[in-house]
């Protein structure tokens, strides 16, 4: 079993995602008037799965009918954002609506990364709808296991 250091503060980043959705299930903003980190207003916010693997973390974001040109990936002081457009279709005239569901306009999610991150250290590809971005962990982050010889 690989011996690994105590890092009292790895937990924290996700107990404050979950406070956030708890709070933003209990108080939920009116439609069209979020604002994003960087204080434009967010209509929608697309959903994300995150995940780990032993040398990297990795963000992937639903955002089917958004051009890859429109979509945007920083980061900055540790905070990785991701944001982007989705363009309104002016297919059918607004009176002639029964149900509209579908949201449009600008979104932005940001992600607090538990580590410094180079630039060059980011992958993103983007493939039916799907934005993958992959953060290469630092060297020191990795774990390593080592072999014991018992004498």
């Amino acid at each position: 079993m690989p011996l690994t250091g105590w890092d009292p503060f790895r937990d924290i980043a996700s107990l404050q995602e979950r406070i956030n959705r708890l709070f933003e299930d209990a108080f939920p903003h009116p439609r069209n008037h979020d604002a994003s980190a960087d204080g434009r207003i967010a209509s929608w916010q697309p959903v994300a799965d995150i995940y780990e693997t032993p040398t990297a973390l990795v963000i992937t974001i639903e955002i089917p009918g958004v051009q890859k040109e429109d979509v945007s990936v920083e980061v900055k002081d540790n905070m990785l954002t991701i944001s982007g457009q989705r363009a309104e279709l002016q297919q059918v005239e607004e009176e002639n609506y029964i149900r509209r569901e579908r949201m449009f306009g600008p979104f932005s999610r940001s992600f607090n990364l538990r580590y410094y991150v180079k630039p060059e250290a980011i992958r993103a590809r983007f493939k039916e709808g799907l934005l993958h971005v992959e953060i290469s962990k630092p060297e020191q982050e990795r774990s390593k296991q080592i072999t014991v010889d018992v004498e």
